[in-house]
């Protein structure tokens, strides 16, 4: 009987582990429009359990959406968001890497620069540094909607970090025939495998446990 009470208390501790709450705070969500350097503040909605979630409606920016071209007054601009990750408090696993989502709209002389990087709060160590370019058809790329899917990995796992995102837009032809928008970017970050693989050692040894004893 001791032994189903250990195993089931461990698996408790492990579960709540996994499902442990994370802090995440939003640090800078803004972007610039040129001409004028019109300021631009975008939303953010977070999710903290059990994994951290964050997702910038880039679209729904005010004044302003994240759009250069298309009818606007706009030819460039930049959107920067930074955000950080910590537990909130007590036991929880290390997170290991994110998949990225990158949403938006590109036409003609076109293009959107994108650049993320993930750094360890501890010691400062870059843990994640990547860039991309959405292109229009004037620069090779093609026209429409996109929704990028990236899958990006931690070079090693941690559970405290600062998360810097840049992205530039710009059309080079006359506002209303060329457009760069970005109406969406989202992280969903992902758990280290050990800690999955310990739960189910967990719960799997507590059924056993409960088969010997029956």
């Amino acid at each position: 009987m001791r032994r189903v009470v250990a195993a089931f208390v461990a698996g408790a501790v492990l579960t709540a582990s996994a499902l442990a709450n994370w802090s995440v705070t939003i640090i800078q969500s803004q972007g610039v429009l040129n001409p004028g350097s019109v300021v631009t503040n975008v939303p953010a909605v977070v999710i903290n359990n059990p994994l951290p979630q964050v997702t910038f409606l880039t679209s729904a920016g005010t004044p302003n959406p994240i759009l250069v071209g298309d009818g606007t007054n706009f030819t460039s601009g930049g959107y920067s968001a930074i955000y950080s990750i910590a537990p909130n408090p007590g036991p929880v696993g290390q997170l290991t890497g994110f998949n990225f989502v990158i949403a938006g709209f590109v036409q003609g002389n076109a293009r959107i620069n994108w650049q993320k990087k993930v750094v360890r709060n501890s010691d400062n160590a870059i843990l994640y540094d990547e860039s991309g370019t959405i292109s229009g058809s004037g620069f090779g790329g093609a026209d429409g909607a996109f929704s990028l899917t990236l899958t990006g990995v931690l070079g090693q796992p941690a559970n405290d970090v600062t998360v810097y995102e840049n992205f530039s837009l710009f059309v080079t032809g006359a506002p209303g025939q060329d457009t760069a928008a970005l109406l969406l970017v989202q992280q969903d970050w992902v758990p280290e495998p050990a800690s999955m693989l310990a739960l189910g050692a967990g719960l799997a040894g507590l059924l056993g446990l409960r088969r010997r004893n029956r």
